[in-house]
Order: C-alpha cells, then sequence, then structure tokens
C-alpha cells in the first residue's frame, strides 16, 4: 500500500458548536463575511468578489453564482490565477475527495476579502498523465501557483512541467517522497508528529523507551524519526519490536516487549514509556495485549502517533492516559460545522489541506507581482495559521506543523499541551 493510501485517506467526524471559522494568516488578511465566491459550472472557476445578502447561505451564494462562462470569465478576469488540479472525474474515493477539496478552497475565496484571486480547478483524470496536462492548461492560463494535486505520482508529472516554468507547486500527497525544492506538500506526513511526543514524554520525565512498530512503509519511517529523537532528547530506547498487522504476529513481539515493561512478579518495570505507532484498524486488537501480559500502564504510559487521533480511541480501556501528538482538534472542528452548514454534509479529514493551501494563495496574493509566491515569501518562517494550526513550508517541500499534545479520555481526547502558537518559541515541552 502506498503511503498515500496509508496516511491521506481517512474521515473524522465530531459533533462541534455553531461557530465559523475563518483561519487567520499571520500576514494580517482580512476576513469578511459578506463577501463571496463566484464559480463557473463549465470548468470549475471560482473567484472572490463582494458580498450578498446576509440570509443567503454561503451555498446558495456559490450557486447563484454560476452563471459566467468559462472563456468570458478569463477574458475578463484581471486577478491573480491560482490553479487548483484535483481528479475530478477519477472512479471511487478520488472524486469524492476532489469534490471535498474543491469546495473547501471555495469556502477559503468565501471567507477572504481579496478579489485578487482567480481559482481554476482543472481535472487531472487521477492519472499522471492527466495531471501532466492539467498542469500545463493551468499554465497556459496565467497560473502563477499551482495547488494539489492529490497523488503521489501525479504530483511526479505536474512538478516536471512547472518546475521549468518557475510555478511553485503546492500538493495534497503525503508521500514524502516527492517533495523538493519549489514543490510542497501540504499535507500530513508520515512520522513528523514523532519527535513532538517524544519531546513532550522526555520532559514528563520518561526516558526510557519501548517501541513496537509496524512492519510496513510508514513503519519504517516512524522507526527512522523515533530513533532520531530519541537520541536528540536524551532518552534510551531499551527495547523495539517489530509486529505485523495481523492479531497472531503481534503475540510475540508483545511478549518480548513485556518483559521489559510489565509489572508481574512484582518486578519493576525497566521502561517509563511504550511506543505504538498503528491506528484505528489495529489498536482494538493490539491493546488488549497490554493487559494480558500484565503492562500497567499506570506505571508505563503508553503513547502514540496522530494515527491514534479517532473519536472511538478511549473505548480502549489499556490506552486511556495515554499520550499522542495531534493538531489541536478546535480549528477542525469549527472548519467542519462550517462546511456541513454549507454543503450539509460532514467534510472529509484532508479538505482542510486545501482550505489552508487558498489561504496561504490569498495570503500571498497581494505581494509584488516578482515577489508574490517567491521561494522566500513561501517558506518564510514565521509560517501561516490554518485550520490545524501553525504551519510552515520547508525549503526542501516538506512541511513544519506546531502540533498539540492530547491525552486519551474514555470520552474523547483533550489537549494537555497546547502546540506553538509562534515557531521560534517552542512549544510547552
Amino acid at each position: 500500500m502506498s503511503i498515500d493510501a496509508e496516511i491521506t485517506v481517512f474521515n473524522r467526524f465530531f459533533s462541534v458548536c455553531v461557530t465559523c471559522f475563518s483561519a487567520v494568516f499571520l500576514t494580517g488578511c482580512a476576513v469578511s463575511g459578506g463577501q463571496m465566491a463566484q464559480t463557473t459550472a463549465s470548468n470549475g472557476i471560482a473567484q472572490a468578489g463582494q458580498g450578498s445578502s446576509h440570509t443567503e447561505t454561503t451555498q446558495t451564494v456559490i450557486e447563484n453564482r454560476m452563471q459566467i462562462t468559462s472563456a468570458d470569465h478569463i477574458r475578463r478576469s484581471t486577478g491573480v490565477k491560482v490553479a487548483m488540479l484535483l481528479p475530478v472525474s477519477a472512479r471511487n474515493k478520488a472524486s469524492v475527495m476532489a469534490r471535498a477539496l474543491k469546495q473547501a478552497g471555495e469556502l477559503a475565496l468565501f471567507d477572504f476579502d481579496n478579489p485578487n484571486i482567480t481559482l481554476v480547478v482543472k481535472d487531472t483524470k487521477g492519472t499522471a498523465d492527466g495531471a501532466r496536462a492539467a498542469a500545463q492548461d493551468a499554465l497556459n492560463s496565467g497560473a502563477q501557483i499551482i495547488l494539489g494535486p492529490l497523488y503521489a505520482k501525479s504530483v511526479t508529472a505536474v512538478a516536471a512541467v512547472a518546475k521549468p516554468k518557475n510555478i511553485p507547486v503546492i500538493a495534497f500527497s503525503s508521500d514524502g517522497r516527492v517533495a523538493s525544492e519549489d514543490v510542497y506538500l501540504q499535507s500530513f506526513l508520515p512520522g513528523d508528529d514523532v519527535e513532538r511526543i517524544v519531546a513532550y514524554a522526555i520532559g514528563q520525565g520518561k526516558r526510557r523507551f519501548a517501541a513496537l512498530i509496524p512492519q510496513t512503509t510508514y513503519g519504517q519511517i516512524v522507526e527512522n524519526k523515533f530513533r532520531a529523537a530519541v537520541e536528540k532528547h536524551g532518552g534510551q530506547i531499551v527495547v523495539l519490536e517489530h509486529s505485523p498487522l495481523n492479531p497472531n504476529g503481534m503475540m510475540k513481539p508483545m511478549e518480548r516487549i513485556a518483559a521489559f515493561a510489565s509489572s508481574k512478579e512484582e518486578a519493576v518495570p525497566q521502561v517509563d514509556a511504550i511506543f505504538l505507532p498503528f491506528g484505528r484498524n489495529v489498536m482494538p486488537t493490539l491493546s488488549p495485549l497490554l493487559p494480558y501480559f500484565e503492562i500497567d500502564t499506570k506505571v508505563v504510559k503508553v503513547l502514540g502517533t496522530g494515527r491514534w487521533d479517532y473519536a472511538a480511541i478511549g473505548r480502549e480501556k489499556s490506552l486511556v492516559n495515554g499520550w499522542y501528538p495531534a493538531p489541536d482538534p478546535k480549528g477542525w472542528r469549527r472548519f467542519n460545522q462550517k462546511y456541513v452548514t454549507t454543503y450539509g454534509k460532514a467534510s472529509p479529514r484532508i479538505a482542510s489541506l486545501s482550505y489552508d493551501a487558498v489561504s496561504l494563495a490569498v495570503a500571498l496574493s497581494n505581494n509584488p507581482s516578482n515577489q508574490r509566491f517567491s521561494r522566500q515569501e513561501l517558506t518564510r518562517s514565521s509560517g501561516f495559521a490554518g485550520v490545524d494550526g501553525l504551519f510552515r513550508l520547508r525549503k526542501d517541500g516538506t512541511l513544519d506543523r506546531a502540533l498539540a499534545v492530547l491525552e486519551v479520555k474514555k470520552l474523547g481526547s483533550h489537549v494537555i499541551d497546547q502546540a506553538a502558537t509562534v515557531f521560534g518559541i517552542p512549544a510547552q515541552y
């Protein structure tokens, strides 16, 4: 299974308060409840414009503006053209995600009062060849920055077209191998949350670690990040085992870990924490092995990654009071409520990436044309504030994201250590 398939395709749904969300970028974009997104039905062009009646919902405003032909719209537009490349006509879940990403981008245009942005959605058809053609079409239309595509092979194809023209790409793939200079990944990259939880745990006195690592591509990435983080922050890996994802295969490696972590026969555990970087498909099977092998989770702290960030995590009794890194959930809840209000259904988790990418483009659109989407501006050290908190694009194309630490509770996780609000100032660990 590819990294894209492992990481980017996941949904999370929340019960939320009725609150409108506006991601406020550090560049100081003004937010107006009166503007609208303007969309053409023929090829998905959206443009920020002036407002309508307060009694209209966002969805009504968007639907009522689907009147201008694409050719006329392009001729008449004097704004900054931003292309979004999505698998609109692809099969299966890809087209569903494409629609959500497009709609989230339109919400961003609605939220930011900036008439200089024209969002042009191009169909990649879910293939590398389609992505290459869509990128060329976008450049021919005058796009100054490309948002998307979604999958790694398509990102590589788009980069081959965009780089020679010095057009930056902000893609939604979570395969870090396709990131490079001027090809940025606006996504949750596997393993980038590991240092946050290791550093926090060590700061709380948990210095001796056990770890069970999945035998997957994701597991390989996480193991490298885990080893580096423990060494960097002065901890020690006492025992590290690898495990397949099937229940029978987990027994022996967990038993070997239990020799260092259990409290049976009044033995003192030789580790302070056990790292279990598995997700919702595995944790219900894996977590009962902790009490089975007499690992006292009141003594040995259980740690996870962002894959623990799902609603039912607290049903696993042995994981209650465990820690994991993730964005502060408040921002996502607000965004999802706005999405539900506008489109009538919950948003797939990936949609926030599109909202933040469009908002970033809006934030930089008023810069002088020769600096607007320059490498220096895109990788500014102060970063940007989005749905999932503060983030910044690194020069190598990967993403640096400020994360909170959450503690698992029976009725849902809650933040125990806030995410940083300013880069350059360490988070509270």
